[in-house]
């Protein structure tokens, strides 16, 4: 299973030619288990301005597996943020630290095109593609 991260989606939405865009569409193609969460959906939907487009937007990201946020997946986000805070290491978005908590819960692929992955990765067993 793969969670797809709205960096992702925005380059696979704008066509971006792209290696993580080429991964998420070859993913589709192979009938790969897709999902999102929550904040992925509102961050996706939000940045979306034309109302027809948001729609077909919302209707396919709802046919995706989505990735229920459960209690202790906010924990462990707050945990990853202070843990590298103590290292030195801010991550810019909190809603990061909650996208690799869940990705780390359900233990799933992580694909993403968000520098602040990169330095969670180097701290927790996150896997990305």
């Amino acid at each position: 299973m793969i969670l797809v991260d709205t960096s992702a989606w925005i380059d696979f939405f704008n066509g971006k030619d792209l290696p993580h865009v080429a991964t998420l569409e070859f993913s589709i193609q192979q009938e790969v288990d897709i999902a999102i969460c929550g904040v992925v959906l509102t961050e996706v939907l939000q940045g979306i301005s034309n109302d027809k487009q948001h729609q077909l937007t919302q209707d396919y990201l709802q046919s995706l597996l989505m990735l229920e946020i459960k209690e202790g997946v906010w924990l462990q986000a707050a945990d990853i943020y202070r843990q590298l805070r103590k290292r030195g290491l801010t991550v810019r978005k909190t809603n990061d630290c909650i996208i690799a908590a869940t990705a780390l819960h359900y233990g799933c692929f992580l694909l993403h095109n968000d520098k602040d992955f990169a330095t969670i990765e180097l701290h927790y067993p996150l896997q990305t593609c």
